[in-house]
């Protein structure tokens, strides 16, 4: 296509993680679910009267959960009938997204602070907000990010993989 620019980044982001991440979660009631396993809560009749979700949904998106790795489904060994759903590492590790969600729906939907307040066990004292940070530190706003090939990325740079 002569004569139009195009951006140099274009092609890849088409693989970007962003459609992948949202595929595994789903939806409203995927977030939801996710919310009520980090609140304790591990069995079916659990999340279904907590959430008030109906059966057949509830199944549908505890059963994505699980095929994403996301939760697992665990058998008591007391009572082999009896299925506990458990985060799994994966399923932890998206606990800044959705802590960083409920922040942005009380700085910009509800414009109250949510109840109850997220605390730091330790001290008792409301956790900040999460932000983006770079390598030395520094929060970054919007304008202090840049997407690079992997080729342009500084060579003694840690792999956000790695992270944790």
């Amino acid at each position: 296509m002569e004569g139009k620019s195009r951006h140099p980044l274009r092609e890849p982001l088409r693989e970007c993680s962003l459609p992948a991440a949202l595929e595994a979660m789903g939806e409203r009631w995927s977030f939801l679910i996710l919310r009520a396993a980090f609140n304790g809560l591990h069995h079916f009749e659990e999340f279904q009267s907590e959430l008030g979700i109906a059966r057949n949904i509830l199944a549908n998106r505890l059963a994505r959960l699980v095929e994403h790795g996301i939760l697992a489904r665990v058998a008591l060994p007391e009572d082999r009938r009896k299925i506990e759903y458990r985060l799994t590492g994966k399923g932890e590790a998206l606990l800044p997204t959705m802590v960083a969600l409920r922040q942005w729906g009380e700085r910009w939907e509800t414009g109250v602070p949510a109840m109850p307040v997220l605390v730091d066990a330790r001290d008792r004292r409301p956790i900040r907000g999460v932000e983006v940070h770079g390598w030395d530190g520094r929060v970054l706003k919007k304008s202090d990010l840049l997407w690079s090939l992997p080729e342009d990325v500084a060579k003694d740079a840690p792999s956000a993989l790695a992270a944790e």
